[in-house]
């Protein structure tokens, strides 16, 4: 990062400042930016391009977007960039044009919730008859065999609950969590069909479960990770909802190129690296974590999934 005058030259801008804290607080494509400040493309541009020459934010390619973000920084480079922060947001308040900045990013971050929200909707009652990649029997029955005898389980991003419902058989009590109301409604229906009694739908985010402190004994990602916004938060409430002693178990994809997943199966994340997933685990205060690729698809793209668990 340059110097903290530089940075104070570059950030004086009411605009930049504004781009500024708006990336403090979330990664943002152009027209996301565009949206929040109802501002042009090619004005949002510009600075960002100032922004990121100076130091101040970075850039990575999802599919056909560009998000920017603040530089990830370490020691005392990233120690300057909190005191510009700070500076910062004591500028702000000279600003009027921001004042409805927070909501706007409220709005915007919505709608890609509700954007992905849609994209499940119109898949409730047959998602189990289509293809999802990472979705085997012999990962699943890899994470069966690990799993302890009789708990209650919390299976987060169940979708319309197939998981759920095997487990069911074992489990004291199962809560299913998804956020698409269709999903819920659809997974309610076949439980009560089934007289799958001991099986409890909410809708709700993986990032705020509608889930009360250390309630739970297993907390299961089954390919729902990367469809978080922001997994690592996933992970942390994890580690809320569950007693000590309680376990998180995440079967998801290994890490791939296959960029088609974005629009045919609404990624987020074109899957995990293994460190990545270890690191959220251990980040979020696991303990004993392990991990290992439990299938490998023969055909193209190849996919892989990978299990990693960890103790509370």
């Amino acid at each position: 990062m340059a110097s903290i005058l530089k940075s104070l030259r570059v950030a004086s801008d009411p605009l930049r400042l504004r781009i500024i804290l708006l990336l403090e607080r979330e990664e943002l494509s152009v027209a996301e930016l565009q949206e929040i400040l109802s501002l042009g493309q090619s004005t949002i541009s510009t600075h960002l391009g100032q922004l990121k020459q100076a130091g101040i934010v970075q850039n990575r390619r999802t599919g056909k977007n560009i998000l920017y973000r603040l530089k990830q920084l370490r020691g005392n480079e990233a120690q300057g960039l909190l005191q510009l922060i700070a500076l910062l947001r004591q500028g702000m308040k000279e600003i009027p044009e921001a004042e409805n900045d927070d909501e706007a990013l409220k709005l915007v971050l919505a709608k890609r919730t509700e954007k992905m929200r849609a994209y499940f909707d119109g898949l409730a009652g047959r998602f189990g008859r289509e293809y999802v990649p990472g979705r085997s029997w012999q990962g699943v029955a890899e994470m069966l065999l690990r799993l302890l005898p009789p708990m209650i389980i919390a299976d987060l991003g169940a979708g319309e609950g197939t998981l759920s419902q095997l487990l069911a058989q074992r489990a004291t009590h199962i809560i299913a969590v998804d956020n698409s109301e269709k999903m819920v409604e659809f997974g309610t229906e076949v439980a009560g069909k089934n007289a799958v009694h001991n099986l409890e739908y909410r809708r709700g985010d993986l990032e705020a479960l509608p889930i009360d402190d250390a309630a739970v004994d297993l907390a299961l990602f089954s390919q729902s990770l990367h469809h978080a916004q922001h997994p690592e938060r996933a992970i942390q409430e994890a580690h809320r909802i569950l007693k000590p002693g309680g376990r998180i178990a995440v079967l998801d994809l290994m890490k791939h190129t296959w960029d088609e997943a974005r629009e045919l199966y609404a990624d987020v994340w074109l899957g995990f690296k293994e460190v990545e997933l270890r690191g959220f685990l251990a980040d979020a205060g696991f303990e004993q974590i392990s991990s290992s690729v439990v299938h490998r698809e023969p055909e193209p793209p190849k996919f892989e999934t990978i299990l990693v668990m960890g103790e509370k």
